[in-house]
C-alpha cells in the first residue's frame, strides 16, 4: 500500500533495496538521480523516499532541499557511504528526516522506515479513524457505529489513500498508478467511476466527503 521511491545511481543498490522493501510489503519505484526522482514524483504519489547522496546531475542534498520547498512532510531517509558527522549534519540541515550509512543493515532500515511513516501520521496500524468512522485495511470495511460496509477492494483502497492524506489533491493518473498499477490497461476514467460509487455509498455521512478539484483531481476532506 505504501509507495517508496528509491533514489540511487548504483544499479545493484537499487535492485537490493527494491527486493528488501518489496519483501516487506511496500510498493517500490526507483530513480537514478534527483532529476529522475522529481520526474517520477510528478506522475506518481510517493509516501517516503530512500535517498543516496552522491549522484550525478542532482545529488541527494539538492533533491532534499528542493522537496522541502514544496513539501514539508514527505519522509526522507538518506542512505549513504558518507559517514563523517559533517555529512550527516548537512543532510539534516537541508531537511532529511533520518540518515543511515552503508553497508545497509536491512532490519535497521525497515525499522527506521516504519518510524518515519508513523511520525508522518500515516496509518501504519492499517486503520484510519475519522470521527466515528473507522477504515480497516485488513477487512476492507468502513464502520460507523452499528453500520459496517465491506467495500470492493479498489473502492476501499481509493478511499483509504484519499483519507490517509486529507486535503491533499491527487490526480486521476496518480490514483490510477497507485491503486490499479502503472501497467494497467484500464483507462483513467475508471477512477471517476469509482469516485462516483464512493460518493453515493457515503452520501450524507458527516465525517468526510470527497471533493473534485477542477482540472486537477480529487481530495478527501475531513468534516470532524
Amino acid at each position: 500500500m505504501f509507495h517508496i521511491l528509491v533514489v540511487d545511481d548504483d544499479k545493484n543498490t537499487r535492485l537490493f533495496l527494491t527486493a528488501v522493501l518489496e519483501d516487506a510489503g511496500y510498493t517500490v519505484t526507483t530513480a537514478v538521480n534527483g532529476e529522475d526522482a522529481l520526474g517520477k514524483m510528478d506522475s506518481s504519489h510517493v509516501d517516503l523516499v530512500v535517498l543516496d547522496i552522491m549522484m550525478p546531475h542532482m545529488d541527494g542534498y539538492e533533491f532534499t532541499r528542493l522537496i522541502r520547498e514544496s513539501d514539508a512532510h514527505l519522509p526522507i531517509l538518506m542512505v549513504s557511504a558518507k559517514q563523517l558527522p559533517a555529512d550527516k549534519h548537512k543532510g539534516f540541515a537541508v531537511g532529511t528526516d533520518d540518515y543511515i550509512t552503508k553497508p545497509i543493515d536491512e532490519e535497521e532500515m525497515l525499522y527506521r522506515i516504519k518510524a518515519l511513516l508513523r511520525r508522518a501520521k500515516i496509518a501504519t496500524e492499517r486503520r484510519i479513524t475519522v470521527g466515528d468512522v473507522t477504515l480497516d485495511y485488513d477487512s476492507l470495511t468502513v464502520t460507523c457505529g452499528d453500520v459496517v460496509q465491506e467495500l470492493p477492494q479498489k473502492e476501499f483502497l481509493l478511499l483509504y489513500k484519499l483519507l490517509s492524506y486529507p486535503g491533499k489533491i491527487f490526480t486521476r493518473i496518480q490514483l490510477m498508478d497507485e491503486i490499479w498499477g502503472a501497467d494497467s490497461e484500464t483507462g483513467w476514467e475508471t477512477v471517476t467511476v469509482h469516485i462516483g460509487r464512493l460518493r453515493r455509498r457515503f452520501e450524507g455521512w458527516k465525517e468526510f466527503q470527497i471533493e473534485s478539484v477542477r482540472g486537477l483531481g480529487y481530495k478527501a476532506v475531513k468534516k470532524v
